[in-house]
């Protein structure tokens, strides 16, 4: 090595370790919680070559560019303002002042409305002949919104559905994730514009220096017609959801349908989303109307990383302080952080009856792994973590008490918590939660209890794979 190649080389790694410490300051001043900004930190200054790449793509917290878009559509959205007027005067706001509600509606930015109708929808069959039927009545217009977005069989259907629509006049928007989503072909797309149907990817890839941020996904899965029909939860469209691939087996999932104010609830988070990606507004229906009836009080939460607060997870600490008598929780990836871990824990130490249900078999190897990590600490405490043996579940839903359920789109996971534009329904009704509480019981049926002594009894390898798992939870 000559002289002038030494000190190119000297002046690069110089420059690299400059620019590692940069990031680690970026990292002190930006991060949600102290142990994340002191990994980062301690990986950018000892490490710089290999943590910088990673941190422009994993170390970011905030989705700053979503934040100025969602102000925008916001601030043109005067029908939207017009919408919480109308609900007031019609007496379709669920008063929540001397309750334990409160809270929710402040997170959520939008209110508990009342006058809807719910449907709890079990498993894919009857979610995809719900949303299809609903579809096919549609007059004025389908808006659609999906993680993943397939080209197979029921991929194929929900385009037959919304070409159908787009040719009788319908206005049809649809939008994917760019990421959860990466396999979709072309030509699905190319001819779905071609038939009429408004199309866009959500692209948590960003704009120019923003694409490099991989690690913000859209987990939203929304389909809304004429404004006056929604449905919410866990499906996308993809052939596994309705238990056709093989490798994974039967698909345990829960949706929800909705009708009522809340539908307008629904568009405003579909609305801020579409205008990141398209830019454009939308003429929809902001008229709240009450659902024939519907008794039910229901609230939209909206979160992602693009909120002030933590808005996903401050809303589920808030619901498992809210539990009384019961707190079960239904989640496919279960890789809380301890605050999550302390709150179950006092629900259980204050005599709730608090049980978790996880698949026993996971699409994701490392949530399946970390799922064991917890099973000590809340086994001490009293909760109760349970395997669902009969297929893969992939449901996310709690129930508290026996008033109030929540369906949706978030885990119970980093991801889903802090990082994921999630949507979840929380709705306050006594039958709904009747409805709710039987499909548990009829899942917990069908799930073997977890305990520390299994995990003990497991060779040292498989106990080292759960510790080493859990060091990826924020990740995850």
């Amino acid at each position: 090595m000559t002289a002038a190649q030494a000190g190119l080389l000297g002046a690069a790694y110089a420059l690299l370790q400059a620019l590692g410490v940069l990031a680690a300051g970026r990292a002190v001043m930006e991060a949600r919680t102290a142990q994340g900004a002191a990994a980062w930190a301690v990986a950018l200054v000892s490490f710089p070559l290999l943590a910088l790449p990673l941190f422009l793509v994993f170390g970011q917290s905030r989705f700053a560019d979503y934040v100025a878009t969602r102000r925008e559509a916001l601030a043109g959205l005067q029908s939207m303002r017009h919408m919480k007027t109308t609900l007031r005067r019609r007496g379709l706001l669920t008063d929540t002042r001397y309750t334990r509600d409160v809270p929710f509606e402040r997170l959520a930015k939008l209110p508990f409305t009342a006058g809807n109708a719910a449907t709890l929808l079990v498993d894919g069959a009857a979610t995809f002949d719900s949303i299809f039927a609903g579809v096919a009545a549609a007059r004025d217009y389908v808006l659609v919104q999906y993680y993943i977005l397939r080209d197979d069989r029921v991929g194929r259907e929900l385009q037959a559905r919304l070409l159908e629509r787009a040719a009788a006049g319908v206005r049809v928007h649809l939008l994917y994730d760019e990421v959860g989503s990466l396999g979709l072909p072309r030509a699905y797309v190319g001819a779905l514009r071609a038939g009429g149907v408004q199309v866009q990817a959500f692209h948590a890839l960003g704009r120019g220096a923003a694409r490099l941020h991989l690690n913000f996904r859209n987990h939203r899965k929304i389909v809304v017609v004429d404004g006056r029909r929604a449905w919410v939860g866990g499906l996308n469209v993809g052939d596994e959801y309705l238990g056709r691939d093989p490798r994974i087996g039967p698909w345990r999932d829960t949706h929800l349908c909705v009708e009522g104010p809340t539908v307008q609830c629904v568009q405003v988070a579909f609305c801020e989303d579409w205008h990141w990606a398209a830019g454009d507004p939308l003429r929809l229906q902001w008229e709240p109307a009450e659902a024939a009836g519907g008794g039910y009080s229901v609230l939209c939460l909206p979160s992602g990383p693009a909120d002030e607060l933590e808005t996903c997870t401050l809303f589920f600490i808030a619901a498992i302080g809210r539990a009384r008598s019961r707190l079960w929780v239904a989640s496919p990836y279960f890789v809380p952080d301890e605050q999550f871990v302390t709150a179950l824990q006092l629900a259980a130490l204050r005599g709730v009856d608090v049980r978790v249900l996880l698949p026993e078999r996971s699409d994701n190897p490392l949530a399946g792994l970390s799922g064991w990590s917890y099973v000590d600490a809340l086994e001490q405490a009293g909760v109760a973590m349970y395997r669902y043996q009969d297929g893969f579940m992939h449901q996310k839903v709690t129930l508290i008490d026996d008033d109030w359920c929540t369906v949706g789109t978030a885990n119970f996971d980093n991801r889903s918590f802090r990082l994921n534009f999630e949507l979840t329904m929380a709705v306050l009704d006594r039958g709904l939660a009747a409805q709710v509480l039987a499909m548990l019981e009829r899942d917990f049926g069908r799930a073997r209890r977890m305990a520390a002594a299994d995990l003990r009894a497991r060779p040292p390898w498989f106990r080292f794979a759960v510790r080493l798992a859990r060091l990826s939870a924020p990740v995850q």
